[in-house]
């Protein structure tokens, strides 16, 4: 049997390419905190990588990777490429 994955619109913001507190970061950096939700279950790692706490344990979203909010609020890294050829503007 074949499955196609069932159209889900999410929300996603990219992790910023440079450190936060480098000139011309901080309304990015701005934006990907805005997103976070205050749990506690995210923190930044050297001012550039983001270690979220998932379902699945411990993950870490690089510079230039993305965080997801799933279907259910749930948070996820996912690697540029990957997103990319799964994601889609709306």
């Amino acid at each position: 049997m074949k499955f196609r994955k069932k159209l889900v619109v999410i929300e996603a913001v990219r992790v910023p390419l440079g450190p936060m507190d480098s000139d011309g970061r901080a309304a990015e950096w701005g934006s990907l905190l805005g997103f976070l939700p205050h749990s506690g279950d995210w923190e930044i790692v050297d001012g550039l990588a983001i270690q979220i706490r998932t379902l699945e344990g411990t993950m870490t979203a690089s510079p230039g990777d993305w965080i997801i909010r799933g279907v259910k609020g749930e948070l996820y890294p996912i690697r540029d490429d990957i997103f990319r050829e799964t994601y889609e503007p709306v």
